[in-house]
């Protein structure tokens, strides 16, 4: 039997040079105080900063420490992938290298692991967090939850600890699109959530703009819900509906012979036009972001490619 580990982190960085040695050392001590082997994976994601420079500098003091750096920035939670899939020990945590998932919640998190937790997911607290991110967060999982056929819970990232059966499970997995944070509450392993407060970044402003936000929301309605599709099947009965009760209101008129009554009805028609053309070009939109998931998917392009693997006394 292979001889594993006991711990492994997945940290994926990007244009974050400012802040890795400060985090690196927290994170180290947390690990040192702990009575279990470990190594820790630091995923470069295409970073054009000095954030691999910054790796490299702790790699070379740290044979524990193994640097991933991608060919260019495929997105977060493709770094996410890059990790996991070259961990396997008895436990993986993988977290953000800002310093708000914060290193000394770890015990905490083996602890519950130890208890029989096969995954210990961690849920923000965002009471003190600016309105315009609570608002945008919540309308995120809002989004989610109402068309998407997995439960996610607000505040819950990707901040968690994994049995090894876990990762196993979730590297059967291969999507393009690749949301772990719907995935994990889909395989339906035993979990513990774990409340927490963030920590301020050690330095800089976070790399999670708006419209990686608003790309990660589509990937996860998209991927994990037909509810859009199954929208316009209820809107086109909708509409006939409408359309059978204005027959049976002009039929009215015939039969009481006041068909001379009816008006030439242009304003209502060209009405019904737009509503219809517009509904149309919406389920065409829809239809169209299916198609794009599924011709990405079909194309078995592989979510990240990996530039090179660094380890003291080791290069890839």
């Amino acid at each position: 039997m292979k001889n594993l580990q006991d711990l492994q982190i997945v940290v994926p960085l990007f244009n974050e040079a400012g802040l890795i040695a400060e985090f690196n050392k927290r994170l180290v001590n947390v690990l040192d105080s702990l009575p279990y082997s470990y190594s820790i994976f630091y995923v470069d994601d295409g970073s054009n900063d000095e954030t691999y420079l910054a790796l490299l500098s702790i790699a070379n003091k740290n044979n524990r420490i193994s640097i991933i750096q991608l060919s260019r920035n495929f997105g977060h939670q493709a770094a996410l992938c890059a990790g996991i899939d070259q961990v396997e020990a008895r436990m993986i945590i993988t977290m953000d290298g800002d310093g708000q998932h914060s290193p000394e919640l770890i015990p905490m998190m083996i602890e519950k692991h130890l208890e029989g937790f096969d995954i210990v997911q961690t849920q923000r607290n965002d009471s003190g967090s600016p309105l315009i991110k609570r608002v945008t967060a919540k309308i995120f999982y809002w989004l989610i939850n109402t068309l998407g056929d997995t439960t996610v819970l607000p505040g819950t990232a990707d901040f968690r600890l994994y049995s090894l059966n876990v990762i196993k499970a979730l590297k059967q997995i291969h999507e393009y699109h690749k949301f772990i944070r719907g995935i994990i509450p889909w395989l339906g392993f035993k979990t513990y959530i774990l409340s927490y407060t963030p920590q301020q970044r050690i330095s800089g402003k976070s790399k999670f703009t708006f419209n990686k936000m608003f790309e990660l929301a589509e990937n996860a309605i998209f991927s994990f819900s037909l509810v859009p599709l199954k929208i316009g099947l209820f809107v086109g009965v909708f509409f006939i509906f409408l359309a059978l009760v204005e027959a049976l209101y002009v039929l009215s008129f015939w039969i009481r012979g006041q068909q001379n009554l009816l008006a030439p009805g242009w304003s209502s028609l060209v009405f019904l036009i737009l509503i219809t053309g517009g509904v149309l070009m919406i389920m065409l939109g829809i239809l169209g972001v299916y198609i794009g998931h599924i011709h990405q998917e079909v194309k078995n392009r592989p979510i990240y490619i990996i530039r090179t693997i660094f380890q003291k006394n080791r290069k890839d």
